[in-house]
């Protein structure tokens, strides 16, 4: 999970919707922003490849009707992630990543090695609540909490792997000696494109360049600009 920034105003549809009896906070113009503003990744877990898709409520709305049509409330999320936050009450209090005053990157660590069956682990580094939920509802999505969803947790990692692999590959190859100066400047400018918030699993990456000295100082100010700082 990372920082995003929420386009405004608030779609048009949705103040036409909320008087209507029977209206829908899922319009195809609620639909189009979300998917712009959030990259088409889910908020949660940061994967792309979403075969379903969910326009959540961040704060569940239990029939409050203004909450249930507040923009600042939906977010995009896969059924996955959707289905393992609903299954913990704790998971109401989290992180909200388009809040700047919430600097994720700063308050928990994503660490993952590329090696077969390798778990993620998310460590939180600030002593606050909504930390601490936030860090044990990415561990139930990476790593599940039920058979069922460790089964969903095991392709989630699947693709987590193969991305991790990719940007793994780039660095050695910029870091390579003899690398032409050419190819170096062609590598650094594919390793940016990891670094941007469209790109999944962009916390994973980020805490891979924050754990190395060499990786921080070449690309730290690839993700700094697009991260709130810590307060």
């Amino acid at each position: 999970m990372i920082n995003l920034e929420k386009s405004q105003p608030a779609p048009v549809s949705l103040a036409a919707e909320k008087v209507r009896a029977s209206g829908t906070y899922r319009t195809p113009e609620v639909i189009e922003r979300l998917h712009a503003d959030f990259f088409g990744k889910c908020y949660i877990c940061e994967s792309a490849s979403l075969t379903s898709v969910n326009v959540e409520h961040f704060v569940p709305h239990r029939d409050d009707r203004d909450r249930k049509f507040d923009w600042d409330n939906l977010f995009l999320a896969c059924g996955h992630c959707n289905n393992t936050k609903q299954a913990r009450s704790e998971f109401d209090s989290i992180l909200n990543c388009t809040d700047w005053n919430d600097p994720i990157i700063a308050s928990i660590r994503c660490d993952f090695e590329p090696w077969p069956k390798e778990q993620p682990s998310f460590v939180p580094l600030v002593d606050d609540e909504r930390v601490q939920n936030t860090a044990k509802l990415l561990n139930d999505v990476f790593n599940g909490h039920t058979p069922i969803k460790q089964i969903e947790s095991n392709s989630l990692r699947r693709l987590l792997l193969a991305e991790i692999k990719d940007f793994q590959i780039l660095a050695n190859a910029f870091f390579e000696p003899g690398t032409p100066e050419m190819e170096r400047d062609l590598l650094r400018a594919r390793i940016e494109q990891h670094l941007h918030p469209s790109s999944p699993f962009c916390a994973f990456k980020i805490w891979a360049i924050r754990r190395r000295d060499a990786l921080e100082r070449e690309f730290g100010y690839a993700y700094a600009r697009h991260q709130p700082a810590a307060p």
